[in-house]
């Protein structure tokens, strides 16, 4: 179980850190990125997935 929790571990924290620059990266108001980065922050998993499908797109 080890080697496999520390690979969904790593897993996790890519997507999350995929999310939080992406959120900064987005067109949103201050407050909305704030608002977002603090809900996958709170709930990482959740939060990932909430953001992935209804959050703030990117600025490109």
């Amino acid at each position: 179980m080890g080697i496999e929790a520390g690979l969904i571990g790593l897993l996790l924290f890519v997507l999350w850190l995929w999310a939080v620059i992406s959120i900064l990266q987005s067109n949103a108001s201050g407050g909305g990125k704030l608002l977002w980065i603090l809900i996958v922050v709170i709930f990482p998993f959740v939060g990932f997935v909430i953001w992935l499908f209804i959050g703030p797109r990117s600025a490109r």
